[in-house]
């Protein structure tokens, strides 16, 4: 049982290790909401969610004053748009009425992000996905805090290249329509393979189908913790290394369940899942790479950094998972550029690159994630890029996604500024060899042969 003398013991942790929850989400169904009239279909939308989740923001505030828990963002998720806009939705304009109703709603209850302008393609895509799609640089540009993600390919479907091919293009357009802010549109977009139904981190985050009416999940975050923890170790054995890990992904984790079930108790929705992720900030000792240096790297980006990364994801699972009943979402370490002031540094004296990023996403929590690029990087190459990840992911039937920014007039050596938690991030190289022929040749991978088990 979970009692206030366990959270009492983590105050070090909120005081002078940067320990929060990340994030409280509020997945949201809009099935019963679909209508084949777009303005009843939109009052619909801004209806139920301003009236499920009106005491969202208020819930999480009470938490953190009566634990002394920071929590970070109060956020929502909604049922993937393009299953619900499809009946009433005939062009792509259509469906950018209902990324403003999102974004309305979400400010009229003040949360921090709301997420699930979505479309699942893994296989093919219905004219209303495509649709969807195509409206992405339009409803990014003109929404504030909305989020989108497209889930382009899974290990029992393979890899739908049409759309990826597709979402290279649409990432190029989103970055020209937002190059006053940097291409700050790219960062609220991030495709999959594998995306999970019950994730509470943005970009990503949308109820899936088979989730409840409404539901509660939490992501918690604790690098600077396992940084803190780790330092106290500084030179013992792996052994004592993963125990360490674990012990302190234990307790993190205790911090979210707890947060968790009050706020399922207090709005009276139901919970879902704690999401165990090491989700970094810019802000100095919450840093997913400090972490990997306090293991024993010089840099992240050094020889060793994939062993050391696949540690830590696989011992921060084993101890979450002692300490929640619903462990879901995403749940390891998440390795973005712009958000991790450790990365920043690695890439900036050259120890990390784009390939040895590709490297780590093989045994991390989720894949390329805030990497900014030249702006006048090719719509082919960053769907090129694309594939690789979500082949990752396919192969090791994993989580695999992409968030990446061509920052329109920035070059390699340049910064792109984006704001708050999404920080700010130097601009990589990338491979300047065509892959042309290989992303227009259309149609999609094939599964891989272990994903046949029925």
């Amino acid at each position: 049982m979970i009692n206030i003398f366990e959270v009492k013991e983590t105050n070090d942790m909120v005081e002078k290790e940067n320990l929060d929850v990340r994030t409280i989400t509020m997945g949201i169904s809009l099935l019963d909401c679909i209508d084949s009239d777009l303005d009843r279909l939109n009052e619909k939308i801004y209806n139920k969610i301003t009236t499920l989740a009106k005491d969202l923001v208020k819930t999480g505030e009470y938490i953190e004053a009566e634990y002394g828990i920071p929590i970070v963002n109060k956020r929502i998720s909604v049922t993937p748009i393009a299953l619900v806009g499809g009946s009433a939705c005939k062009s792509a304009d259509d469906f950018v009425t209902i990324a403003k109703t999102l974004d309305r709603a979400r400010a009229a209850v003040g949360a921090s992000f709301i997420g699930g302008y979505s479309a699942l393609v893994s296989k093919g895509m219905t004219k209303a996905d495509e649709l969807l799609i195509r409206s992405l640089p339009k409803a990014l540009a003109q929404t504030e805090l909305m989020c989108s993600s497209v889930n382009l390919g899974s290990t029992k479907t393979g890899i739908n290249m049409d759309a990826v091919k597709l979402m290279g293009e649409i990432i190029k357009e989103t970055a020209e329509l937002t190059k006053e802010k940097d291409s700050f549109g790219c960062t609220k977009l991030v495709v999959f393979c594998n995306a999970p139904d019950d994730n509470p981190f943005m970009a990503g985050a949308f109820h899936g189908v088979t989730e409840a009416d409404s539901i509660i999940n939490v992501g918690v975050s604790g690098p600077g913790v396992v940084k803190c923890a780790l330092e106290k170790v500084r030179g013992e054995s792996f052994e004592v290394l993963c125990e360490t890990i674990k012990k302190t992904a234990f307790k993190v984790t205790r911090v979210g369940q707890l947060v968790a079930k009050e706020a399922s108790r207090l709005l009276n929705v139901p919970f879902g899942i704690v999401d165990l992720s090491l989700a970094p900030t810019p802000a100095i000792g919450d840093s997913v790479a400090d972490i990997l240096c306090e293991i024993g790297l010089e840099r992240a980006g050094a020889p060793g950094t994939t062993a050391a990364l696949a540690l830590l994801n696989d011992q921060v699972k084993k101890g979450g998972l002692m300490a929640s009943s619903y462990v879901g979402g995403l749940s390891g370490a998440f390795i973005p550029v712009s958000e991790d002031q450790g990365m920043i540094d690695a890439v900036r004296e050259g120890a990390l690159t784009l390939e040895k990023l590709e490297a780590m996403t093989c045994v991390c929590s989720v894949g390329l994630d805030m990497i900014a690029i030249p702006g006048d990087t090719k719509a082919t190459t960053i769907s090129g890029i694309i594939a690789d990840e979500l082949a990752i992911g396919m192969i090791n039937q994993k989580t695999t996604a992409v968030r990446i920014i061509p920052v329109v007039g920035k070059k390699v050596g340049d910064e792109a500024e984006f704001g708050g938690l999404l920080g700010y991030a130097p601009i990589m190289p990338v491979n300047s060899f065509s892959c042309d022929a290989f992303v227009n040749r259309g149609g999609r991978i094939p599964a891989p042969v272990h994903s046949f088990k029925n």
